[in-house]
């Protein structure tokens, strides 16, 4: 039996994502006490932050302790490919006006929060008003097609992923999806968000039965902040040879220290966002 056959069994009918999904519910209401083991909410100095829940793609093994967070997306009418920033407002917390990035979206409330953690919560790009055009750009690349195909800077588009399907490296199995690795947010800034793009024919066909899924992706793309949880590395799908040493070559894998997230099971995760610097 194969690794795919294996980790989305056909007879289930569903994949395994679909479940962290769905139990999303259950999940927010644990508190700290209970099975799920959450950091309690600081009063360090700053903005926002606190206890927070966000959808990840799951963490399943190493010592990273959650996955890394989702980042909604869409296409534009010319076909590139952007992150959702959530909507801005200022509120009043204890005599302090401060900025929110938040908004709900596919049943879920997204918030900026979600990404501030690995000293990613002092870029500027994750300043809730930081001017960006939102666009995934391309980094220097780390797949043979994309070093090919864009220079650093230029933004992603739908048409280079079209054989997603069929798409392979050598690495694992081929036709899960196409990845590319880019950068969100990042422009005239001295911070790079670095970021993991996949158009996989699984969350294709998840978005279609998922609310969150229907609305955070689109055409089968998916992306994440690409930050591992453990020690800030930054992690790569079906990138490093060794990943097969750890049954991971299907995977997203940390080579830091063999983190590894399943970037097909997007799952509600709490932990602590850490407050933006004053």
């Amino acid at each position: 039996m194969s690794k795919t056959e294996d980790k989305y069994p056909p007879e289930s009918g569903r994949r395994r994502f679909v479940k962290g999904v769905v139990g999303g519910a259950a999940l927010a209401g644990v508190g700290a006490g209970g099975s799920v083991a959450i950091n309690s909410a600081t009063t360090s100095p700053g903005r926002g932050g606190g206890s927070t829940q966000a959808m990840a793609i799951e963490n399943i093994a190493g010592p990273a302790p959650r996955g890394m967070p989702q980042i909604p997306l869409e296409i534009d009418s010319e076909g590139y490919l952007k992150g959702v920033w959530p909507d801005v407002t200022t509120e009043t917390q204890n005599g302090i006006e401060i900025e929110i990035a938040e908004m709900d979206l596919g049943g879920m409330t997204y918030s900026s929060e979600w990404f501030q953690y690995c000293g990613v919560e002092a870029y500027q790009g994750i300043q809730p008003s930081y001017e960006s055009d939102n666009y995934f750009r391309s980094d220097s690349g780390k797949y043979e097609w994309q070093t090919s195909t864009y220079e650093s800077g230029d933004r992603l588009h739908v048409d280079d992923f079209s054989d997603y399907t069929e798409w392979g490296n050598g690495i694992g199995d081929d036709g899960l999806g196409k990845p590319a690795t880019g950068t969100w947010r990042s422009q005239d800034s001295s911070d790079t968000i670095p970021i993991q793009v996949i158009r996989s024919p699984i969350i294709e066909e998840a978005a279609q039965e998922n609310e969150w899924l229907g609305a955070s992706t689109s055409e089968g793309f998916i992306a994440w902040l690409n930050k591992c949880t453990h020690f800030c590395c930054v992690p790569g799908y079906k990138i490093a040879a060794d990943a097969a040493k750890f049954n991971a070559e299907d995977d997203v894998y940390c080579q830091c220290h063999q983190s590894v997230y399943d970037p097909f099971n997007i799952v509600p995760t709490l932990f602590t966002a850490r407050p933006r610097p004053d």
